[in-house]
């Protein structure tokens, strides 16, 4: 379970963009509210806490529990969907009591965890139909309940990753090639669905963001591209450094004269800098490093799947905090309040930094040292 490793091998440039990242998030975060600093900063802890722990247990050992987790997660999201509470018109939390709980954020996690125990096994048999059959309905489930209620930016978020994962496994580009000929003409017919007024693909909320996006001239939208027009007003005037950390002693935040709804989550990107952009890049670059030098299929599937969190919503963010993309409500990596979406994403990286320990050059290490040993007690049999 927890094993000795070599302390060289531990990737601590990884820890320091984390730690500088997330720093920069608890100022962020603050500017909105004091008391939010102080929970992000204890989310902080508790999620470094969750990765030095993970980064010590073989995640080897824990693929064995790939249908437990899978399991664990389906009750998670069926316990969101029967005794979730709402705000905003979704039912996207559990409430514990002393914490709410977003399972949606663990779950990427696990559906991490286990396609990559899966598609390990599956290595030689990934293009068959059989288990290109398996793979999508072991999606589908959690997926389906994930969509109900109602959190399209997840939902897509998870496809995506998906898609990421099994491309990582080994998936043939003749098939990669026959699923976007289809997929491409069902997204156009999809889009052209949902913005009739009638619709009941999406919520009504979800069109509205679609369609202000689409056509934000339109008075009718006005109220729903007005937010994104502020967010970019507000990156336009924090130039490099971001708005939060201007030196505009009148508002150091766009929160305080209620320009920028939200400024603590979805739109953190309005009052930060462009240092954010940088240290995101360089964590998903550190985790597709770490990808090229596992040991096995899993671990680099573990390594591609959590940097691809990062920079799928890192994505997504900017893009509707600059009006690139319709408003999803996207939170930014390390970044944005919300505890179970930073603890988890500690968690991630906490499976990145074992992969790392257990790295090719490690294992190779171990092995000269099992040679030399050999060696050894063959020559004192000799004497």
């Amino acid at each position: 379970m927890i094993k000795q490793y070599k302390l060289r091998f531990y990737n601590f440039r990884l820890v320091i963009f984390l730690l500088a990242i997330s720093f920069i998030g608890i100022q962020l975060v603050g500017t909105a509210a004091d008391y939010l600093r102080t929970r992000q900063l204890l989310g902080v802890i508790i999620g470094v806490v969750f990765m030095l722990i993970l980064s010590l247990m073989d995640y080897s050992w824990l693929l064995n529990f790939q249908w437990i987790m899978y399991g664990f997660n389906i009750v998670m999201l069926l316990a969101v969907r029967f005794f979730g509470s709402s705000a905003n018109g979704a039912a996207r939390w559990v409430d514990l009591g002393f914490i709410r709980f977003q399972p949606t954020e663990l779950s990427k996690i696990i559906i991490i965890l286990f396609f990559a125990k899966f598609f390990m096994d599956h290595e030689e048999d990934l293009n068959t139909l059989k288990t290109l059959i398996q793979s999508a309905v072991l999606l589908v489930i959690p997926l389906m309940l994930i969509y109900v209620q109602p959190d399209m930016k997840n939902t897509i978020t998870v496809t995506v990753l998906f898609c990421i994962l099994i491309y990582i496994a080994g998936l043939s580009y003749k098939i990669i090639g026959g699923v976007a000929l289809i997929a491409i003409p069902l997204a156009i017919i999809f889009l052209s669905i949902i913005v009739q007024p009638d619709q009941k693909l999406i919520q009504d909320y979800q069109r509205n963001r679609i369609m202000s996006f689409l056509y934000p001239e339109n008075e009718e939208y006005a109220d729903d591209i007005e937010q994104q027009n502020n967010s970019k007003t507000a990156i336009a005037s924090g130039e490099l450094v971001g708005r939060a950390f201007s030196n505009d002693t009148s508002v150091t935040s766009v929160n305080d004269g209620n320009f920028v709804s939200e400024n603590q989550t979805d739109f953190i990107f309005a009052v930060a800098g462009t240092l954010i952009v940088l240290l995101l890049f360089l964590i998903t670059f550190e985790c597709i490093r770490m990808s090229l030098r596992a040991k096995d299929l899993a671990g680099k599937i573990i390594c591609c799947g959590v940097g691809s969190i990062v920079s799928i919503q890192s994505f997504i963010n900017i893009c509707v905090a600059t009006g690139l993309a319709p408003n999803t409500g996207t939170p930014l990596p390390f970044v944005s309040y919300g505890l179970t979406s930073l603890i988890s994403l500690f968690m991630g990286m906490g499976l990145v930094l074992n992969v790392g320990l257990q790295s090719s050059a490690y294992n190779k290490e171990l092995q000269k040292k099992g040679q030399k040993s050999d060696t050894y007690f063959r020559k004192e049999e000799y004497l």
